[in-house]
């Protein structure tokens, strides 16, 4: 599904801050990947890379075979709301909308009909048991009701990858580790997922494991 090669990323700041140190990376469709490391070590900025929200400033990225760095920034954004799916730490609910909208807030954006959007926001809202809680609005919430809706959120597009940035760092562990026991039950689905996590516990159960220091991938282990 990816291919990145040799990927490097400069940021503009004091003289040049290299984040990215000449990254080699495959995920294949169906893999569970975690992405581990510490504060500063480059992974949130790989994570945007594979996530077409950033470009490597050298090396190349092909998704399903293509390369993105021939595309404009449109064409890459319509590859990304069509394809990937994004849970964040911070959740990024807009607090004006019920739990139901916010789950079709994407659907909007892509001018699907409303029944469609609201058909497809109840399915995934099911499959993140939180049907009954879709009149509800943001500040309602639990932080672990909120990731749920930001999960369903991002799958409601139907993504063939789905990327999460520290997805359980504002729970507590018992809501943390639900979340992830939702993000099992669809990997076995059939999702791709990428998690960043700095928890151990959390990362023992992610059958790939990824660690990046310093800009560079100084392991890669499967089990």
């Amino acid at each position: 599904m990816i291919r990145l090669r040799h990927a490097t990323k400069t940021f503009p700041v004091g003289g040049g801050l290299t984040v990215l140190r000449g990254v080699d990376l495959d995920i294949r469709a169906n893999e569970y990947v975690g992405i581990l490391g510490a504060s500063g070590s480059g992974k949130s900025t790989l994570l945007y890379i594979l996530g077409l929200l950033d470009r490597p400033t050298t090396g190349t990225l092909h998704f399903r075979d293509r390369d993105m760095s021939t595309l404009s920034d449109d064409q890459l954004s319509e590859i990304r709301g069509q394809t990937i799916g994004f849970i964040f730490q911070a959740f990024h609910l807009i607090p004006q909308l019920s739990v139901i909208e916010n789950v079709e807030l994407p659907l909007f954006y892509q001018h699907r009909p409303p029944r469609v959007r609201r058909r497809r926001a109840r399915r995934c809202l099911e499959q993140v048991q939180l049907l009954h809680r879709i009149d509800h609005m943001p500040p309602q919430l639990s932080g672990g009701e909120c990731q749920r809706t930001a999960i369903a959120r991002a799958l409601v597009t139907d993504p063939d990858l789905v990327l999460a940035d520290e997805p359980t760092g504002n729970l507590d562990s018992k809501t943390g580790s639900e979340i992830f026991d939702i993000f099992a039950n669809l990997h076995a689905q059939g999702r791709t997922f990428v998690v960043i996590t700095h928890d151990p516990a959390i990362a023992n159960r992610i059958p790939r494991i990824v660690r990046i220091s310093d800009g560079r991938i100084e392991e890669d282990v499967s089990r």
